[in-house]
């Protein structure tokens, strides 16, 4: 017999916040690339009940994404290497996107590019369809400047930003990679270029061996760390971006419960994102969403944006 779709439990805590003129049910939507657009998952979560779905990175054409072996367990995290792998903008248009919007589903697509061009086109192509809000992943390898990652450079990231803030109406969330030296001069520059709200962190550049065989474990050496290993290093960044920028910011890096996506809030951010957690536990959205809830009801706050950089120094 299938399992039913969980829901969020009754709370009378107003759970509803504003990312960057997303207005979100809840604070609680997923990582993108973790959840691919929800489908999959809709045999154990009631997506429409999320404060929003962020869908897989999405491109202008298909991306066959990096060689096997591309994910490596960690000591409380994973490794990994997908490269971006998606069937392409046509393929989200015709059968995820009219499914969202069937269910329900608040929808973030997550918008990745080789150049600054590819970027202006994906968003073209999604500008009549369903979409609440859009994504930016500055973490994609520029083409134009020789491979360079668009988002550790200040002027590519202002030069992205700025296309595609010029490119919509819709809310404009840029997602920041955490391998830089200063988060907050990054932060800063997508402020100033658009962002309605920075999206953060990005995983971390990592590596793991295979002793015994004196290989890397990945075929392509170096991965994306992610996991409840990473969570003190995303909320020190939150935490610094919030107190140097003023738009709102969306939290994630090893959120896997309801008390460390309410550290997140307390750090500034106004939403968080459930990544590698959905791996280990489909339920882990709804869990998150009720255990911000039971905080709340047990710490006696009614509004969930009261949590939004109440942190004590």
């Amino acid at each position: 017999m299938p399992e039913i779709s969980r829901i969020p439990r009754a709370t009378e805590v107003n759970m509803e916040v504003n990312l960057g003129g997303l207005i979100m049910k809840n604070p609680v939507t997923v990582a993108s690339g973790t959840f691919a657009a929800g489908l999959e998952y809709n045999d154990f979560v009631d997506v429409s009940t999320l404060g929003a779905v962020t869908t897989k990175g999405v491109s202008l054409n298909g991306w066959e994404g990096n060689a096997s072996p591309r994910i490596a367990e960690t000591p409380s995290g994973m490794l990994n290497s997908i490269g971006l792998q998606n069937p392409g903008v046509q393929h989200l248009k015709d059968i995820e996107l009219p499914w969202l919007r069937e269910v329900g589903a608040t929808t973030i697509v997550n918008v990745s590019g080789h150049s600054f061009d590819e970027y202006i086109q994906v968003i073209e192509a999604l500008e009549e369809a369903p979409v609440d809000a859009y994504e930016i992943n500055i973490s994609c390898p520029n083409v134009d400047a020789g491979g360079m990652t668009m988002g550790t450079h200040v002027p590519s990231v202002e030069k992205v930003v700025s296309l595609c803030r010029n490119a919509t109406k819709r809310p404009l969330i840029v997602k920041l990679t955490p391998n830089v030296t200063d988060i907050t001069e990054i932060a800063k520059a997508a402020e100033a270029s658009g962002a309605d709200a920075i999206s953060l962190i990005n995983t971390l550049l990592g590596m793991a061996i295979d002793a015994k065989r004196r290989k890397p474990q990945l075929a392509r050496v170096v991965g994306g760390f992610s996991g409840p290993a990473v969570k003190p290093v995303a909320l020190r960044m939150v935490w610094q971006c919030h107190n140097a920028v003023k738009v709102p910011l969306l939290g994630m890096g090893g959120i896997s419960n309801g008390i460390d996506a309410v550290e997140f809030m307390l750090a500034g951010a106004s939403a968080v994102a459930v990544g590698t957690a959905n791996f280990v536990n489909p339920h882990a959205t709804i869990d998150v969403i009720d255990g911000i809830a039971a905080y709340c009801e047990e710490q006696g706050v009614k509004d969930v944006k009261e949590l939004i950089g109440a942190l004590e120094c």
